[in-house]
């Protein structure tokens, strides 16, 4: 079997026992990519470089709100955050944080628990936002536990939102 192959029976199976289990999930920790294999094709050549993207909407493309929203990941860990107080991030882990008309953070920053930002500290991978008319800058931006950015893993589209 490939690794792709290996990767989506890992999430397979990690789905079905969430699904089965009857008690409280742990935190999800998936590893190098959570894009499906449609995405391949709009994906620039594999490197082992960690980066994070939007698999959709596309960049430039022309869309309605309440806007699909579905995040990539590759060649780093996506995980929740662990619950309780954080003192310290655990290296090579981080969640997803999307930011509405707003640029990239510098690394080191600590993204704000507030608008344009929204977080996604359960390791989430999709969500459905509200848009109102117009063209949107949306950034995809990757934070630690402590919700500090992570050098060179942010990314940005733009849409076009219609009525």
């Amino acid at each position: 079997m490939n690794v792709r192959t290996l990767q989506w029976l890992a999430l397979g199976l990690t789905v079905a026992a969430a699904a089965c289990g009857g008690g409280e999930p742990k935190p999800a920790a998936t590893s190098t990519t959570t894009a499906p294999p449609a995405a391949a094709a709009a994906k620039p050549a594999s490197s082992d470089a960690p980066r994070v993207f939007f698999v959709e909407p596309a960049d430039g493309a022309t869309v309605k709100s309440p806007v699909k929203l579905r995040f990539g990941i590759e060649n780093y860990e996506l995980s929740a955050v662990p619950k309780g107080d954080i003192t310290a991030a655990r290296p090579s882990m981080g969640h997803h944080h999307v930011g509405v008309d707003t640029d990239c953070l510098p690394a080191g920053t600590v993204i704000p628990k507030a608008n344009p930002w929204v977080h996604h500290s359960g390791a989430q991978t999709e969500m459905d936002m509200q848009l109102t008319p117009g063209k949107h800058k949306l950034t995809l931006q990757l934070g630690d536990d402590t919700h500090t950015t992570i050098a060179g893993l942010c990314s940005s589209i733009s849409v076009n939102v219609t009525e």
